[in-house]
């Protein structure tokens, strides 16, 4: 009967007696099992990091871009050419059964001066529907209001940045800023949205059009739907009625585009999984390379104990004995290296998410499977050293110097 125990025990002392070398032996299980272990979690981490992104803009949000200007063999990119007015983001409002509110967008880069205070943010003119879509708050003083629209009123809405850069020691409310050295007044403060978001600074859409472009393109339409169900139907609806607005015929190019958000979520997050799947397997090979590092080592570890084999059989050691007994060695190898490596893959993974400053979520499945995989790799490349060692002739083998 075999004695697992002894067993055991013999094999740990065998890797104790050459402790730099089994260390470089695990090295290549080590790297192969902590490289899958981080880039799985990092990938995890990566796609959290996008949903959350995408899941900022709002809910169930269709975004409306102008189309790509084109002169003979040039064409410019999506929204050079300006075809959207705010007739076009009335008419959605009026007759897209499948959508909830409507936020015209005027954009433009300006400088925001408060007093010996400047700051360069972006101004948004758009409507009150604008938070509704963007599914933002006010968290100080209130939203302007439709009528304020309507009027062209110089009144503005403060991100949470533009407070901490213009108004660091006191209340925004009720202050006057100048952008673009016209007077504005501060009715309220949205609430924090994180990373660059809160870079924005938000007037009444005719303000904008009047004081900041001169024009009556708008930038974007953003647009909410019902319900993220009916949001392929919402597309659907603001397509055909602005393919009926600018008067396109069947055949002809829209000159607009209409993109859900849902899809561009989905698109993003397959593209980071097959990512996160290719960068597992590349990392795997390392798990090969030192599965075949094992082999090696257990190889010659056989030459060199062919004289121990030989006295063990001499005493009544069976061959199964002795297979058993190197291959417990290469497997406590493999997995003594892969309880190294998850330690070591965890660590890089927290150290790559202080640094991008998002968070990497541990994966038991990623650790369960790279653990299987590293212990399966012991037992596959220690089998071949094992079983040669189990074959030696016990005679040939005590004559061996």
């Amino acid at each position: 009967m075999i004695d697992f125990g002894m067993t055991f025990r013999i094999a740990v002392r065998a890797l104790r007696v050459h402790k730099l070398r089994s260390l470089l032996t695990m090295l290549g299980i080590i790297i192969g099992v902590g490289a899958v272990v981080a880039m799985v979690s990092v990938g995890q981490g990566a796609t959290a990091q996008i949903k959350e992104r995408i899941a900022s803009l709002g809910a169930n949000v269709i975004m409306v871009f102008p189309g790509s200007f084109t002169a003979g063999a040039a064409r410019g990119g999506a929204g050079t050419q300006q075809t959207l007015t705010l007739e076009d983001a009335d008419a959605i409002e009026q007759n897209c059964p499948d959508v909830s509110a409507v936020a015209p967008i005027v954009r433009r880069g300006v400088q925001v001066v408060y007093r010996d205070q400047n700051w360069f943010t972006q101004v948004n003119g758009t409507t009150p529907d604008y938070l509704e879509v963007r599914s933002w708050d006010i968290a100080e003083g209130e939203m302007f209001t439709a009528d304020d629209v309507d009027g062209g009123t110089k009144v503005c809405v403060l991100g949470q940045t533009l407070v901490d850069n213009l108004f660091p020691d006191e209340d925004p409310i009720g202050a006057i800023v100048r952008i673009n050295n016209a007077p504005f007044t501060v009715v309220g403060v949205l609430s924090v949205k994180g990373s660059d978001q809160d870079d924005i600074i938000l007037i009444p859409v005719i303000t904008a059009l009047r004081r900041m472009t001169g024009r009556t393109a708008i930038n974007q339409i953003m647009v909410s739907a019902i319900s993220q169900k009916a949001a392929d139907a919402a597309q659907t609806e603001i397509t055909d009625l602005l393919r009926i607005r600018h008067n396109i015929r069947n055949g002809e190019d829209d000159d607009f585009s209409v993109r859900n958000v849902a899809d561009v979520a989905s698109a993003v997050q397959a593209s980071s999984r097959v990512l996160t799947l290719l960068l597992a397997s590349i990392a795997s090979v390392s798990l090969l390379v030192g599965g075949i590092g094992i082999m090696n080592i257990m190889l010659v570890s056989v030459t060199e104990r062919t004289r121990e084999i030989g006295i063990r059989m001499a005493v009544g050691a069976k061959s199964r004995d002795v297979l058993l007994q190197f291959l417990v060695e290469a497997v406590l190898t493999s997995i003594f290296g892969g309880i190294i490596g998850i330690l070591f893959g965890l660590g890089v993974s927290q150290l790559i998410g202080l640094i991008a400053k998002w968070n990497t979520p541990v994966v038991p499945g990623a650790i369960v499977l790279a653990f299987g995989f590293s212990a399966m790799v012991g037992i596959f490349f220690g089998y071949y050293p094992a079983r040669r060692a189990a074959n030696l002739d016990p005679i040939e083998a005590l004559r061996y110097e």
